[in-house]
């Protein structure tokens, strides 16, 4: 029985010819529907009279969330972009579809791609080359332009609703990076209440992340324009601010925040992403169709880093609430192994040695290892807070200062240089 497909690549002058093309019968290939536009072929898409999807890379809004939907009903895609295009091969493959030709194919090889497309078979080598090779780029930050493209590390840092300190967390693991010569960034992917900006003195209204995630959407972000989009706070260090309201948080979609994530690793050597709290998919129960998932953005940054930083109190409340939570995460995503950050280690909440009584208790009840305790330190974190500055700036010397330098050590795979001083940013 002959594949049936979708075509949407109007506009495009080899489209009456491509279309004859592919109905002979001998490349097995029916084309079912010319779609106009995207709603015409989201419509067709969940009559499920077709198999796979034919895309110019022309589309009037075609976005992530199209490409998302089309696999969502079934429907596989193959993107076509005109011959030597590498940006527009770039755009299709941020909007996910891995399958892209050069228009001049021949029939047969685009009918071939639409089998392979729909089977699940391996990306033939035909592709039109990735441009990342053609990389650096006019306005790259001085440390990526001179680093090779490639993979850096994704750390989230996340914690049960409650969770004391964790923006402070990821802030001071960024900074202390940074001030080790380790090209980070700092990303607030907190669709909840994202307070980073506040905590370092910038600009709540600055478009960060959500410009990011547009752009991404788009298919048209890349490492230079997520260079400028980032706050330059020192040489190696650049944030990425969140949401101003916590009303936009649809902005913030899965399929785009990947994208953001990838390009984070090329931009950094070390990506800190302080995410939200909550794991819940409600939004699923709730809808008939494809709805918005609040939580979707916390989800892919929880399933994409390289190491989850699960941040706990240290009084009995909030040991309570990481055990729960932490059983949540692995219901929702086993395949994630969280390590635990205890914050604001006191005297007081716990009797006895505090240190000892949290770890058997969270090896006991949630079976995981403490990897770092902190201590508590609210006079130098109110300074750093009242000043808009980071720890490292306001109180070098602070038992949590150094906490937090020796993670971040740990984390970035660097010496921890002994009896360094913090430096300040200009």
């Amino acid at each position: 029985m002959a594949l049936q497909v979708f075509t949407a690549v109007t506009g495009a002058s080899w489209e009456s010819e491509l279309v004859g093309a592919l109905d002979r019968e001998d490349h097995g290939v029916t084309v079912v529907r010319r779609c106009v536009d995207v709603a015409d072929l989201l419509a067709a898409a969940t009559t499920g009279t077709g198999q796979a999807a034919l895309l110019s890379a022309e589309l009037r809004r075609l976005d992530a969330g199209t490409v998302a939907r089309l696999t969502a009903a079934g429907v596989a895609v193959v993107g076509l972009v005109e011959p030597g295009d590498s940006r527009a091969a770039e755009r299709l493959r941020q909007l996910g579809v891995v399958r892209v030709l050069p228009a001049d194919a021949e029939p047969e090889e685009i009918a071939q791609a639409l089998r392979d497309a729909v089977t699940g078979a391996p990306v033939a080598g035909h592709d039109v080359a990735d441009p990342r090779g053609a990389l650096p780029v006019l306005g790259l930050p001085p440390e990526a332009s001179a680093r090779p493209a490639g993979r850096g590390r994704l750390i989230a840092v996340w914690g049960p609703t409650g969770a004391p300190g964790r923006t402070t967390v990821a802030v001071g693991l960024a900074d202390e990076a940074a001030r080790l010569e380790v090209p980070a960034l700092l990303v607030d992917a907190d669709v909840y209440g994202g307070v980073v900006a506040q905590l370092l003195g910038l600009l709540d209204e600055s478009p960060g992340v959500a410009a990011a995630a547009r752009q991404a959407a788009a298919g048209t972000l890349d490492l230079a324009s997520l260079a400028r989009l980032a706050w330059a706070l020192s040489p190696h260090l650049r944030v990425l601010t969140g949401l101003a309201r916590a009303d936009r948080w649809p902005e913030l979609r899965p399929q785009a925040v990947a994208v953001v994530l990838e390009e984070a690793r090329r931009l950094a050597a070390l990506t800190i992403v302080d995410c939200g709290f909550s794991l819940e998919e409600d939004e699923e129960l709730s809808f008939d169709t494809a709805a918005p998932r609040r939580n979707g953005a916390t989800l892919t940054v929880l399933e994409a880093a390289d190491e989850v930083l699960c941040v706990s109190g240290a009084d009995p409340v909030a040991l309570q609430r990481t055990v729960r939570a932490l059983a949540e995460l692995r219901e929702v995503l086993p395949e994630v192994e969280p390590v635990v950050v205890v914050n604001q280690v006191r005297r007081g909440p716990v009797p006895g040695d505090a240190r000892q009584e949290i770890a058997a208790a969270l090896s006991r009840f949630a079976g995981r290892e403490v990897r770092a305790f902190l201590p508590a330190d609210r006079r130098a974190t109110d300074a750093a807070l009242a000043a808009g500055r980071t720890l490292a700036e306001v109180a070098p010397h602070s038992a949590l200062r150094a906490g937090l330098r020796s993670l971040a050590a740990e984390l970035s795979g660097v010496s921890e240089p002994v009896g360094r001083r913090g430096r300040r940013r200009r």
